[in-house]
């Protein structure tokens, strides 16, 4: 199984507070013989008559000696992952979860809000400390 990001448990009670019901933890994404996981998978109606919303989770704390790696790699991962889940389940949408603190400090000025559009990285952010999601950006 696949090292827990340290904010892993925040982002989880953080969706379930958001109303979504965990399905996956992990979720997995084979590759021909090999493994890979995304973090979370959840689930979560929306109104009757358009079904519910599939999502699955990359969580990324942002905590390691450079934050342009933790960028590369949460990217790099975020892009590998979508393209598995696009074949596996392509009516759940991949998303990267981020605490609030990286978003402002690596992805908040208009670079970074240019980098996740040509991407199309669909990311949410969260106050890890209050296990609250603070704003979701598609």
């Amino acid at each position: 199984m696949p090292a827990r990001d340290v904010i892993h448990d925040a982002v989880k009670v953080a969706l379930i507070k958001d109303g979504w019901v965990i399905t996956h933890d992990p979720y997995p994404l084979p590759f021909g013989d090999r493994d890979f996981y995304a973090d979370l998978g959840a689930e979560r109606a929306i109104a009757a008559e358009r079904g519910d919303e599939r999502i699955a989770v990359e969580v990324k704390s942002f905590s390691g000696a450079s934050e342009m790696h933790d960028l590369e790699v949460a990217l790099g991962q975020f892009v590998f992952y979508r393209h598995l889940l696009s074949s596996r389940d392509p009516r759940r949408e991949m998303w990267l979860a981020i605490p609030e603190e990286a978003y402002i400090s690596v992805l908040g000025d208009v670079a970074g809000m240019e980098l996740l559009k040509g991407v199309g990285v669909k990311l949410f952010t969260i106050d890890p400390a209050g296990e609250e999601i603070v704003r979701w950006l598609k």
